[in-house]
């Protein structure tokens, strides 16, 4: 084999990799970011009332959330990702995580109202831990 013919197939073996990898900061979303969509989908899941806006609304709130956990809050920058700032910041991203996936199961039941009931607590979680983390 030539070295034309060898630097030929090394770039095409690496190229889908240098695609992936320059492409994957580029889709995740930063911390405010997350926040606004969680933001944004909460008001529209207490405003609808139809059940696939309220799902696509909690399923947009719960990938922000989900993001979300992975990151740092400026408040907490620098912080080790196991000290116990960081631990109850991700237990205030868990406990949101998990009253959206409670609000999923009611709307998956046809309990539109009840799924809304449980998102109208959302708020007391943005409250308390924008006190903390904020």
């Amino acid at each position: 084999m030539n070295f034309a013919a060898g630097m030929k197939r090394l770039s095409s073996a690496l190229l889908p990799l240098l695609a992936v990898l320059l492409t994957a900061p580029a889709t995740a979303r930063d911390l405010s970011e997350d926040m606004d969509m969680i933001a944004a989908n909460y008001s529209a899941v207490l405003h609808a009332d139809n059940p696939d806006t309220l799902k696509q609304a909690l399923a947009d709130m719960h990938a922000a959330a989900k993001d979300a956990r992975e990151a740092t809050p400026p408040k907490l920058r620098g912080q080790a990702p196991d000290s116990p700032q960081m631990q109850d910041y991700r237990r205030g991203i868990d406990t949101l995580l998990g009253q959206i996936e409670q609000a999923q199961t009611r709307v998956d039941r046809g309990d539109v109202q009840g799924a809304k009931q449980i998102a109208s607590q959302f708020k007391q979680i943005r409250d308390e831990n924008h006190a903390k983390f904020r």
